[in-house]
């Protein structure tokens, strides 16, 4: 897809990385990590999942995101997806708070892009499973 210089489009697209490194950094307790179990993360994608239960400030998040999937959001990573995600019109800060406690919610624009972010990785998971079911009669259970 070109674009006219200066416009951006209209869906923002993420891309899962994994982070196999242990937790230990950032707020709140460590969670236990098994070497072989990596975490498919993206602060962005992360911040709109947890927004997606309601406005939250941004230690809240911290605490569902870590709670909900195992990742930890360091402060950095944390605000910087923060400040991305409302520069493309995904979330928008609220009134109220002080400037450490400032609730964040996801706006429409947000929304469509989180629904349209699971539906894909609803399709690749799928497709995923379809694929290992194929290889399973080779390698045994995986379960």
């Amino acid at each position: 897809m070109r674009l006219r210089p200066g416009t951006e489009p209209d869906l923002v697209y993420y891309v899962l990385r994994t982070n196999d490194a242990p937790t230990g950094r950032g707020w709140g307790r460590q969670v236990p990590r098994v070497a072989d179990d990596p975490k498919w993360t993206d602060p962005g994608l992360l911040v709109l999942g947890s927004l997606a239960d309601g406005p939250k400030h941004g230690y809240a998040m911290v605490q569902d995101v870590e709670e909900s999937t195992g990742v930890r959001l360091g402060p950095g990573t944390l605000y910087g997806a923060i400040a991305r995600l409302e520069a493309r019109g995904l979330i928008e800060a609220l009134d109220g708070g002080d400037s450490r406690r400032r609730p964040y919610r996801l706006t429409a624009r947000g929304v469509e892009v989180l629904e349209h972010q699971l539906a894909g990785m609803q399709r690749f998971a799928g497709l995923g499973r379809r694929r290992l079911a194929r290889l399973t009669p080779a390698f045994g259970s995986t379960s």
